[in-house]
């Protein structure tokens, strides 16, 4: 499994995306679409119309990397939140999203003062 230092953000575009796109073409929607730039280390999630792909995009100190997860069986279930085009989540909605686990809802113990 993945890791991913506490100061990376997680972008997941809730507009499907044609998933032939590769490196430039990410990059692109990252900074145009959803408004961010993606130098910065940040990850971007990306699924197709149908949700059975799912590509990231993250800056790897000297280049760009793409991994890629692709369903046999079944579709990828997005996270409960906003209409609007992105939507950042964390690392925990990452995970479950990839692994397929569905919560029907979290329960924190305690709240982060701000």
């Amino acid at each position: 499994m993945m890791s991913f230092p506490g100061s990376v953000k997680i972008f997941l575009c809730r507009t499907p995306v044609d998933l032939r796109k590769s490196y430039d073409s990410l990059s692109g929607l990252a900074r145009d679409a959803l408004g961010e730039d993606p130098l910065l280390g940040h990850v971007f999630v990306f699924c197709n119309r149908r949700r059975t792909q799912v590509k990231m995009l993250y800056w790897d100190r000297d280049g760009y990397a793409i991994w890629q997860k692709r369903l046999e069986r079944g579709t990828f279930r997005l996270p409960v939140g906003s209409a609007e085009r992105k939507q950042l989540i964390g690392v925990r909605d990452l995970y479950s999203l990839l692994e397929g686990i569905v919560p029907r809802r979290y329960h924190r113990r305690y709240e982060r003062a701000a």
